[in-house]
């Protein structure tokens, strides 16, 4: 007796959701930059796309580039520490190749001809102001740039002011965050006050952002973002917490107390976890990137952050969204207050006093207070004493919206992309990984308000694996640049063509970007004018987008020997990244089929022991809107080892 196999042929190719760097090299959907070169540390990247032109700050050097073609006639400047200062790091027992050099940390567009860079300078920051690239005024870096190149650091500037945060010391030990520069005569440092237990205690600053509060220009702030460590009572020990903190951008430091020193610095713990079933949450306490997303009002970006665990035994990942309004509401909140023997964190439930601490000063308000200089001793007192809120700022979902739990890397680096598709708008999540991969995803939220978190691709876009140390995206130029240890590399949004040549495989992608459109897949770009693109985000159902596929109308037979007491592997390999494989066995007079409890394998093989008699219809079933349901459908039948020379 023979096995008799009858194989349903499904209507769609295997999707290639990993792609090597070789791979990403023949599809031409990734350039890398000429001039990349072992232990360069390509960290710093700013894209200018004003003045259509990307810096790219690195080891010694600077380099000026073409976002259209990044290896166009780069310019390349030399900017290497005096040999002095190397000489004194190697002394102090730094190492001479990733230390002991000047690390471009800091890259901003200071006016329409200047760009302000700052330099590690081999443990010594210094800073310099470059017209077209040409030297023009070298001053000290300290508060502007850290000392070590491997610590992260947040700065941003606008209106002049350089807003920053890192450790202004040779040890690391002083966290600070810092303004300066600024147009004459205010060109004086305003920085944190030094108390490690109640500003910032061990920071590592991530990012930092200028954002309005309100249509009043007096109430516009800055926002950083860093985690810390935090210790809640007498204990000696830390745990690490992330947070979001928040100045006045008109804060001009106190009069008698807190002078040089802000006025309204407020902080909020950042919360992303997973809710238990036994109410114990999962928590990535360890911010590690920040994106904002604009929106149509610009006062309410959305906030995308990178979160990983501390543990070293579970070790996971995890992306997490936030409103600014959480955000103000935190800060419009209670404040925190230590009390008791134990020193412990709880809500303050005295008189606060007026103006509210952590208000901006204005006019507008009060008449009396127009700078910080202004405000009354008990607000200056109480801000001192309760820079931490109560409350803290959870995610908009109450969980993070894509977790990788136990994997081989780790989440290090996040941009996105807002993509208009046939059935809304998506954010298109760009998440880069600490072994040189980059994760394209999207959550979709369905009907029952549920999400599908889907990986898109999988992308290796360093020829050898190395840390993603930086991000920038062009929604305009459809490009994502890539910085790491070892090099740039320019990489394409969207590589449609890969999804196959048909419809079905064109929607079952659910890639945001593609698009069937009658004779490919391709970049989905929306048009007033109807036109034949069929595109299935939400539910990747081809079935009731593509109209020219039949379910299950061609299939072919084979034929396969199978002994007793004997096993066989029957593969079945999804087309669809996002399909869930099931096996299931229908016998000979069964009214109800029965799911196989068998051994699974990454490749979807079923493993099935022989018993003489065996005679069932096996399927392997998708649960999901495919064209064909059933991907193979196989009728097995068993023959004793000594009757195989009948059908040979």
């Amino acid at each position: 007796m023979f096995v008799h196999i009858e194989h349903a042929i499904c209507l769609y190719v295997c999707i290639h959701t990993h792609l090597t760097f070789t791979e990403l090299i023949h599809s031409r959907s990734v350039v890398p930059f000429v001039g990349s070169s072992e232990g360069q540390r390509f960290q710093t990247v700013l894209l200018d796309e004003e003045r259509s032109r990307l810096l790219l700050g690195a080891k010694d050097h600077i380099y000026l580039m073409d976002p259209d073609d990044i290896n166009k006639h780069p310019k390349k400047l030399s900017w290497p520490a005096p040999r002095d200062r190397v000489d004194m790091c190697i002394l102090a027992g730094k190492n001479p190749l990733t230390e002991c050099a000047n690390f471009i940390r800091v890259l901003h567009s200071y006016n329409r001809s200047h760009v302000y860079a700052c330099g590690t300078g081999a443990f010594h920051p210094t800073c310099d102001s470059w017209l077209h690239l040409h030297s023009n005024t070298m001053e000290s870096g300290r508060m502007k740039c850290p000392f070590d190149p491997h610590q992260p650091f947040a700065s941003v500037l606008t209106d002049q002011y350089l807003y920053a945060g890192t450790a202004s010391d040779f040890l690391g030990k002083d966290s600070t965050f810092s303004r300066s520069l600024g147009p004459p005569p205010d060109q004086q440092y305003i920085r944190t006050d030094i108390s490690e237990d109640y500003w910032i205690n061990e920071g590592k600053f991530i990012s930092a952002h200028p954002i309005a509060d309100t249509y009043n220009p007096d109430d516009d702030k800055i926002y950083f973002f860093f985690r810390e460590a935090s210790r809640d009572g007498s204990t000696t020990d830390k745990s690490v917490l992330s947070r979001v903190a928040r100045i006045c951008r008109n804060d001009v430091g106190g009069l008698r107390s807190l002078t040089n020193k802000w006025t309204t610095f407020l902080k909020a713990r950042l919360v992303c976890s997973i809710p238990g079933p036994d109410g114990v949450d999962t928590h990535f306490d360890e911010l590690q990137d920040i994106f904002l997303l604009p929106s149509r009002d610009e006062r309410n970006p959305t906030v995308y952050g990178v979160f990983t665990t501390t543990s070293s035994i579970f070790k996971g990942s995890a992306v997490c969204v936030y409103n600014m309004e959480d955000i103000r509401a935190v800060f419009n909140g209670p404040y925190s207050h230590k009390e008791g023997p134990d020193h412990r964190w709880v809500e303050y439930e005295g008189r606060i006093p007026y103006p509210r601490p952590g208000t901006c000063p204005s006019r507008t308000y009060d008449p009396h207070i127009k700078t910080t200089k202004d405000f009354p001793d008990e607000v200056i007192s109480f801000i001192r004493l309760h820079p931490l809120m109560y409350r803290s700022v959870h995610p908009m979902t109450g969980r993070p919206v894509f977790t990788r739990i136990n994997t081989e890397y780790r989440l290090t680096q996040i941009v996105v992309d807002r993509v208009a598709a046939e059935d809304g708008q998506y954010a298109v999540m760009f998440l880069g990984t600490d072994t040189g991969s980059v994760l394209k995803v999207v959550s979709i939220t369905q009907e029952n308000w549920s999400t599908e978190e889907i990986i898109l691709e999988e992308l290796q876009v360093f020829k050898s694996p190395s840390p993603i140390l930086n991000m920038e995206i062009s929604s305009k130029q459809q490009q994502l640049f890539v910085g790491g240890s070892d090099g740039l590399v320019q990489v394409s949004l969207h590589r449609c063509h890969i999804y196959g040549q048909g419809c079905a495989e064109c929607c079952l992608a659910r890639d945001p970007y593609c698009a069937w459109d009658g004779t490919q897949c391709s970049r989905y770009i929306p048009a007033s004018k109807r036109r034949a693109r069929r595109q299935d985000i939400k539910h990747g159902d081809p079935s009731s987008h593509c109209w020219d596929t039949e379910d299950g109308k061609e299939a072919c037979e084979k034929v396969l020997y199978g002994v007793e007491s004997n096993s066989s592997f029957l593969e079945c390999v999804s087309k669809s990244q996002q399909a869930l494989i099931r096996w299931f066995i229908l016998k000979p007079g069964a009214d109800h089929r029965q799911e196989v409890k068998s051994t699974y394998t990454s490749l979807s093989l079923c493993l099935l022991t022989f018993s003489c008699g065996f005679i069932s219809l096996v399927q392997c079933f998708t649960p999901t809107y495919l064209i064909s349901s059933h991907l193979h459908c196989c009728r097995l039948g068993v023959t004793h080892l000594g009757d195989m020379h009948i059908l040979l």
